[in-house]
């Protein structure tokens, strides 16, 4: 049951939640329904002096007691990369919260080359509310494609892809590689189970002959262009929506 704070309710709220335009004299102002019919010249010069603001800004009224809601940012606005559901929550508050919903598939990324990609499945894994992400190799990673998202996600290292196949085992989960290899079932036709590891490797050279062998199974993504190979990260997110289809579809987000 949710026990979210209805800012309506207390008189209270975020003084302004659409985003906002921050005009050249510094003043603010929503952004208007109808700037597509200005001058476009006109229009592309007045842009380079605008900035959008992603967020709210400082709690307007009575405050709400909630604990989960974190007084600094109360004070002083929420611009972070979050839903609407968790505005001013506590960072703690939010994963707490996450936690009581995560969906029952984890996903590993091998980490042997500091792969920008990483950091674009750890984002993606936190929308479609993994359980938890894996990092197999190197303890250090790139994290710049998370765009914070690692706050709010629970990160395991493991040093090679044994010993993810082992912890993985323990707990009773799949390790699915996904990589278009020769032998490898197609992911439209697999069942895939719940309970499940989807393992990816890294951009270029894809699973290690490693991670291969840790395998319960590996799983190829139907291609219909040219090119040999689809990015890691978006590879990631398509197989991380086929678990959400199979199932959680009919869960509300």
């Amino acid at each position: 049951m949710s026990c979210e704070h209805d800012p309506a309710a207390d008189g209270g709220g975020p003084a302004e939640a659409r985003s906002m335009i921050m005009k050249p004299d510094g003043a603010m102002e929503p952004p208007s329904l109808h700037d597509h019919d200005h001058d476009h010249g006109a229009q592309a010069g007045v842009e380079d002096d605008l900035r959008l603001e992603v967020g709210v800004g400082p709690w307007q009224g009575e405050r709400p007691s909630d604990p989960r809601y974190d007084p600094d940012l109360l004070t002083h606005g929420d611009r972070r990369n979050v839903v609407d559901r968790y505005r001013y929550w506590r960072r703690e508050a939010v994963v707490a919260d996450l936690d009581a919903r995560r969906n029952d598939f984890h996903v590993a990324i091998e980490n042997w080359q500091h792969d920008l990609n990483i950091g674009s499945v750890v984002r993606t894994a936190n929308a479609f509310l993994a359980r938890e992400v894996h990092i197999v190799g190197r303890r250090r990673w790139n994290r710049r494609g998370a765009m914070v998202t690692d706050r709010y996600q629970h990160v395991r290292h493991h040093p090679d892809p044994a010993t993810l196949a082992a912890w993985a085992h323990e707990q009773d989960l799949s390790v699915l590689g996904v990589d278009n290899l020769p032998g490898a079932v197609p992911l439209e036709t697999y069942d895939l189970p719940r309970a499940s590891v989807l393992l990816f490797g890294q951009e270029g050279p894809g699973l290690s002959p490693d991670a291969r062998a840790a395998c319960d199974a590996v799983l190829s993504i139907a291609q219909y262009g040219s090119t040999r190979s689809i990015n890691a990260g978006a590879a990631a997110a398509i197989a991380m929506h086929a678990w959400i289809r199979r199932h959680a579809f009919d869960q509300k987000p």
